[in-house]
């Protein structure tokens, strides 16, 4: 069956939407050991030729990652796979639990961390520039 415009597929179809097989696709190479925690998972320029896929349907996909905890954001630097191990994963693949690891809300929980970290560094750096960027043009301006 054919996915429609937008993605769009019929109701109760088994069809999986491109940003669910990307998910999948990546889910797999975590669990295969293709990809370890902390390497860089592939860039959305290599995740839209790959698949022939938008930039929209590539940032969902990996939202779902981030959201179910096998991926993380890194501001500046892009997105990594989570620290945690999947291989519990593997042996219960029947279960509820068997595309989420284990240990998603912790690898958010850290992940956040990080992210407020480097964001509170940032602020830091910013407000370095506009006091000196003040004093620079206050003194110009006598």
């Amino acid at each position: 069956m054919v996915v429609g415009r937008r993605g769009r597929r019929p109701v109760g179809s088994g069809v999986p939407l491109t940003f669910e097989v990307i998910a999948e696709t990546l889910r797999e190479r975590i669990r295969s050991g293709g990809l370890r925690p902390g390497d860089a998972l592939p860039t959305q320029a290599v995740l839209m030729r790959g698949f022939g896929a938008s930039s929209l349907t590539v940032q969902k996909a990996m939202a779902l990652l981030k959201q179910e905890g096998w991926a993380v954001s890194r501001p500046g630097k892009g997105a990594f796979v989570a620290h945690h191990d999947h291989a519990a994963d593997a042996d219960d693949l029947d279960g509820p639990e068997a595309t989420a690891p284990a240990t998603g809300t912790v690898a958010r929980v850290e992940a956040l961390e990080r992210a407020l970290a480097e964001a509170a560094q940032q602020i830091a750096d910013l407000r370095g520039r506009i006091e000196a960027l003040e004093s620079g043009s206050g003194e110009r301006g006598r």
